[in-house]
């Protein structure tokens, strides 16, 4: 039986970003959203909320238009069907964070 070892290869051109783990039941991703007013903290969530729903069709979120605004901070859940749903949408929305 031939046994080859596998060289680690420095000049390939490969990155890799670490610190993503995809594990089971991790599907609801926390939003929170800042914003000077609550009409606009209510029009940052549907824009995230409109992303979500690319991902998946059937988010479930818990936010409730009627609830209080404070501190200029609006929370956030939403529920996804698996885990990957929910880190792909997490990795879509760093567009909205800078």
């Amino acid at each position: 039986m031939n046994h080859k070892e596998y060289q680690v290869c420095d000049a390939c051109g490969v990155a890799v970003e670490i610190g993503y783990v995809i594990s089971e039941g991790d599907d609801v991703a926390d939003v929170e959203i800042f914003a000077s007013n609550k009409t606009a903290a209510i029009a940052k969530f549907h824009d995230y909320l409109a992303l979500a729903k690319q991902v998946n069709a059937y988010v479930i979120h818990d936010f409730d238009e009627a609830t209080d605004f404070a501190f200029n901070r609006l929370q956030v859940k939403l529920k996804f069907e698996c885990s990957a749903e929910k880190l792909i949408f997490e990795l879509r929305s760093r567009v909205f964070t800078r």
